[in-house]
């Protein structure tokens, strides 16, 4: 594939390819995810990138419709685990049931054990649950009365996130934070883009909307469409620029301002996210190469909830992600 203007991004895809199928995919979803381009982005990132995706936003934002249009476009088992403050964690994960006629118990897979799962309102899920999933999501196993169960291949958790309520909720720890790959935060929508919605959605209840043939993706085309994502080149220069950029929060004597309002910047596990998101990004454009502008553009949606600032910085009303904006314009390629 011949590199491409990095303004352009996009290159023409050979019929029937994966690459192709994925493009279609991605229009679907933005077709009936009216101003969700940037969520349907990031959940092929995630899914091209074996990655897992919070999503926050306010009552509404049509975050849990995302992923269930998504899962129309994948040939693979799909769940959605609604939490509440009295789940148990064997409500996630399955549990062992006694077979009278063998005489042995025999383990009964939980909603976790699909190659998609949504987990909506995670933040409503008490710590013991939110543990089984860091483990599901981690090592991709599940284990059970001492016995560990491999979860599917691909295996991939969207999580959903309500940030304007607090009651009976319980914040996510750090460590189970730094096992999302994005964290992606949906905003309001204006004026125009809600008029589109309603349009949308008044159609659809009218039966209006036409249903598009979409051939799902199997879980043999995913693995393909991984291998050839991780096969795009990233330079040695933007190499360098990925590390400055993430180490930056690190070097108080050559970044003193920023650094200062950072508490605890982002691990390497960071970088490692922003590199492999960023081969994903450059493949869904139909590039062989990874670009800067594509850092830029995943760079707060990868590091913001793995950097925690100063309580000063909180005082003074400041967020992740607006600090990782501003060490954007700090550091910049070579």
């Amino acid at each position: 594939m011949r590199p491409v203007d990095a303004g352009l991004y996009a290159v023409r895809m050979e019929s029937g390819s994966i690459q192709a199928r994925l493009s279609d995919l991605k229009q679907f979803l933005e077709d009936r995810l009216i101003g969700g381009a940037v969520l349907v982005e990031r959940l092929l990132i995630a899914l091209l990138a074996d990655g897992h995706v919070l999503v926050e936003g306010s009552p509404g934002l049509a975050k849990t419709r995302a992923v269930k249009l998504l899962s129309q476009g994948l040939h693979a088992p799909f769940a959605r685990i609604q939490c509440t403050p009295d789940l148990m964690p064997a409500d996630l994960t399955g549990t062992s049931i006694w077979r009278p006629d063998s005489g042995t118990f025999e383990f009964s897979p939980g909603p976790v054990f699909h190659s998609l799962v949504l987990v909506d309102e995670i933040n409503r899920a008490p710590p013991k649950v939110q543990s089984a999933l860091l483990e599901a999501m981690a090592e991709s196993q599940v284990t059970a009365g001492g016995v560990t169960h491999p979860l599917p291949n691909p295996f991939m958790v969207v999580a959903t996130q309500n940030p304007i309520e607090h009651e009976g909720t319980f914040p996510l720890p750090e460590a189970q934070l730094d096992r999302f790959m994005l964290k992606v935060e949906v905003s309001l929508p204006d004026a125009a883009t809600e008029r589109l919605i309603l349009d949308l959605v008044e159609g659809e209840a009218a039966g209006a909307r036409a249903s598009v043939e979409l051939a799902p993706i199997g879980p043999a085309e995913i693995t393909e469409a991984r291998r050839a994502a991780m096969a795009v080149f990233l330079s040695p220069a933007v190499k360098d620029y990925i590390v400055r950029l993430v180490t930056a929060a690190r070097r108080p004597d050559l970044y003193p301002d920023l650094a200062g309002k950072i508490e605890h910047p982002a691990s390497p596990r960071g970088t490692l996210a922003l590199a492999t998101a960023a081969k994903a990004k450059a493949y869904l454009d139909g590039r062989d190469h990874v670009v800067p502008q594509d850092i830029s553009d995943l760079a707060a949606d990868i590091l913001s909830h793995r950097t925690i600032l100063t309580w000063r910085a909180l005082a003074d009303g400041q967020r992740a992600r607006q600090v990782i904006g501003e060490f954007l314009d700090s550091v910049h390629p070579v």
